[in-house]
């Protein structure tokens, strides 16, 4: 085996194309070179009062916040996704899609919307003290618990999403099956469908994991110490770029762990699913009190990650629109826009890029090249724009000596706190979120008609423009789609590294919260949520046209 992998890379292909690749990859690898290089220059003069006073507490709660979360998310992501797919019950077609919309609301605006409805001034308060009038009301939700379960409601989509595609994509044969042997509906999904589910169950809570640990806004909002507060006040309170560093360090530590142990607890089973025995399965028929309770188990997630929070940022909308609604706010839709459509742009066109390398040149080589291109979104926000900073605040200093040398004028900053380091960074975490239908784009279209294309004298540049991109314009949108509502909600980054007085959605929604404006802040939060909602919608609909249950019911 080893043997093979160096022949491999002993038959790299030199082109154009592996060069376009490498560029790619250098220019995606920058933060981690940069946290890994700073890291040698030794801990900040901070570092010894963040060890002894704050980091156990970093270490807990982001432990805490990554359990608890996995866990509740795993409970109800993959109990909702089993009863949508092989069961019957009333509004199970309308649970199908409507279980991902929670994935449109962000962790920071569920974070102050349920802190305003708990608050005194709150609607819920406001029925307790009318209904119990002499009774105190103890229930406090700012805390990490209440991070946990309201983070709860709006990630647990990923896992959802993630095991209903391989519920529905599981064959029809291995339940037959079960039922066959007698086996009940329960022992069916817990011996059989779910140790064949696990790697997409896996992968849903890793996207969860992701998200947790890269989450600034509640965690902030609700005042849980965590890595990604500790690498904004070291860097902006305390002013030591050095513990920023260290911090984002172990923050990666935490991140390559967890998928290491995946990798290790994994090894080399592999899960392989019996195809073409059967095309279609009878859902299970519920019945009385278990379709009450499905039904149930359905709408309470739904009902509490997006409809409560929906309406509550309507009516806070309703009473604050027209003292928000300026040139202010209209320059602040078109910042948020401007950004997230430029990069949604570039990422396609660089995913574009990075995946047609990788076909015409195939190998060991390219696909670890792709890995590394693609382990952005792995990296939370706060440690992507710290790894930026540093490099570019040197670049910056020696270009404004050289300057003033040239010029004899004093200059200020010329890259740092600009668009262009903004833009970069997004491309940096969100580029694998249009890799990946950009890459499925490219396998459904095969290599018989490039490969016809060239024996007719077509160069590679000239296949893709004109054979391939025509032939995939469904994914490369759909790329673009989510990279662009990413962006949109994208909040830890955005506040290190926007220009200065350079407001966006999720900046200012999460500013007037902070600031105890969380009515004002509704306005702003609306939009981000309804934006969002439109590719849930599209990802629902991918998720159903591959099912194996449409059709099947009796």
């Amino acid at each position: 085996m080893a043997q093979n992998r160096y022949l491999a890379f002993s038959k790299i292909r030199f082109n154009s194309w592996t060069i376009y690749l490498v560029i790619i990859v250098l220019a995606i690898a920058i933060p981690l070179l940069s946290i890994f290089f700073g890291l040698f220059k030794g801990p900040g003069d901070s570092w010894n009062h963040i060890q002894n006073t704050v980091l156990f507490n970093y270490v807990t709660n982001s432990l805490m916040l990554t359990i608890g979360i996995g866990a509740l998310t795993i409970l109800t992501g993959v109990s909702t996704a089993w009863f949508v797919s092989t069961c019957e019950f009333p509004g199970r077609k309308f649970f199908e899609w409507a279980l991902i919309l929670p994935l449109a609301i962000p962790s920071y605006i569920i974070a102050y919307t349920y802190a305003g409805i708990f608050d005194f001034a709150g609607p819920l308060q406001i029925l307790y003290r009318r209904w119990f009038p002499d009774q105190p009301f103890t229930f406090d939700i700012m805390n990490i618990y209440g991070v946990i379960i309201l983070l709860s409601f709006v990630l647990y989509p990923y896992v959802y999403a993630t095991a209903r595609a391989a519920f529905i994509n599981q064959s029809a044969a291995i339940i037959e099956s079960g039922r066959v042997l007698g086996c009940s509906p329960w022992k069916i999904f817990y011996k059989l469908v779910l140790p064949l589910s696990r790697p997409a169950i896996i992968a849903g809570v890793s996207l969860v994991i992701m998200e947790v640990l890269n989450d600034y806004g509640a965690v902030k909002y609700f005042g849980v110490p965590t890595f990604t507060t500790g690498i904004f006040r070291a860097w902006f309170s305390l002013g030591d770029v050095q513990s920023a560093i260290f911090l984002s360090a172990l923050l990666m530590g935490f991140v390559l762990l967890f998928l290491g142990l995946e990798q290790i607890q994994r090894g080399g089973r592999k899960y392989d699913q019996i195809t073409g025995a059967s095309n279609s399965l009878a859902r299970f028929q519920l019945q009385g009190i278990k379709r009450l309770a499905v039904c149930i188990v359905c709408l309470t997630p739904l009902l509490l990650g997006f409809v409560v929070p929906v309406l509550q940022l309507g009516f806070w909308s309703f009473k604050t629109f027209r003292s928000v609604m300026g040139q202010e706010f209209w320059q602040m839709i078109l910042n948020s826009f401007s950004v997230a459509g430029i990069t949604a742009l570039l990422s396609v066109l660089v995913a574009l890029i990075l995946a047609y390398a990788v076909k015409l040149n195939g190998g060991y080589f390219a696909a670890i090249m792709t890995k590394v291109a693609n382990i952005g979104y792995a990296i939370p926000g706060a440690v992507i724009a710290v790894g930026i900073m540093i490099p570019v605040l040197s670049i910056d200093k020696f270009l404004i000596k050289g300057l003033e040398r040239l010029t004899g004028n004093s200059l200020g900053l010329i890259i740092s706190g600009s668009l262009f380091m903004l833009i970069f960074a997004y491309l940096v975490r969100f580029l694998v979120v249009a890799f990946n239908p950009t890459e499925e784009g490219f396998k459904k279209i095969g290599w018989q008609l490039t490969e016809a294309a060239r024996t007719l004298g077509f160069g590679p540049f000239k296949c893709l423009v004109k054979i391939n991109i025509p032939l995939m314009k469904g994914a490369l949108l759909s790329g673009a789609l989510l990279v662009f509502v990413d962006v949109l909600k994208e909040l830890p980054l955005t506040l290190i590294l926007r220009p200065f007085n350079f407001h966006t959605l999720a900046t200012k929604a999460f500013e007037l919260a902070s600031d105890e404006m969380v009515a004002e802040s509704a306005n702003a939060a609306l939009i981000i949520v309804l934006t969002g909602i439109i590719p849930i919608i599209v990802l629902s609909k991918l998720i159903s046209r591959n099912s194996l249950y449409e059709g099947a019911t009796d």
